[in-house]
Order: C-alpha cells, then sequence, then structure tokens
C-alpha cells in the first residue's frame, strides 16, 4: 500500500527535479538581470566544468526555464536568458541569497 504524502511534498520535490542540484540556482542567478553568453558563465563559475554547464543549461532549456539564443554572427555566438515562464522564478532568487547571507553569517560566528 502506497504511503501517503504530507500536502506540499509532490511540489516541494517538483521544484528539486527542475532546479535541484550544485549548479542550476547559481546559473539562474547570473542570468536573472540579462542574458549571458556561454563564455560568460563559465567564467562567473570557475567551479563548474565545460560539460557539467553545457548539461545544466540542457535541463534548464528543456524544462523551460532558460532561452537558447543561437546569433548566426561570426564567430557563432550564443546567449541563454530566461524564458517568459522561467521568469516566474527570478522574484525567488533574492530570498534565497539573502538567506545564505545570514546563514552563512550565523555559522561563521558559531
Amino acid at each position: 500500500m502506497p504511503v501517503e504524502q504530507p500536502a506540499g511534498t509532490v511540489f516541494v520535490q517538483t521544484t528539486l527535479k527542475v532546479l535541484g542540484g550544485k549548479w542550476k540556482l547559481l546559473i539562474l542567478w547570473h542570468l536573472k538581470d540579462e542574458a549571458k553568453r556561454f563564455s560568460e558563465l563559465r567564467r562567473l563559475i570557475p567551479e563548474i566544468s565545460e560539460k557539467m554547464l553545457i548539461q545544466q543549461l540542457r535541463e534548464l532549456e528543456k524544462d523551460g526555464i532558460v532561452d537558447r539564443d543561437v546569433q548566426s554572427d561570426v564567430p557563432l555566438k550564443v546567449q541563454y536568458s530566461f524564458t517568459t515562464y522561467g521568469k516566474s522564478i527570478i522574484p525567488v532568487l533574492q530570498p534565497l541569497c539573502d538567506w545564505g547571507q545570514k546563514h552563512l553569517e550565523r555559522t561563521e560566528l558559531s
């Protein structure tokens, strides 16, 4: 017999499926104000490998959060930005950042 989950659990699981992982929220943080080229994202997040950045961007694109715009200039330019739907996550990013700052301050004081 399946175990009934508390209200909201499935919604949190869905959110984690789309935004979970080590890098996605950081990528979104850097895209919140303006579109960025792939090389800019690599420079802003030096700890992420190129392969992982590509994978995370593809997943965000597949989930309809991020748009990939290929400009046929020479050399080829690829920019990433929020989709209209993806912009709905932007108001959540600042409170997460604020919480992280408070948590870091709290743990540094301990």
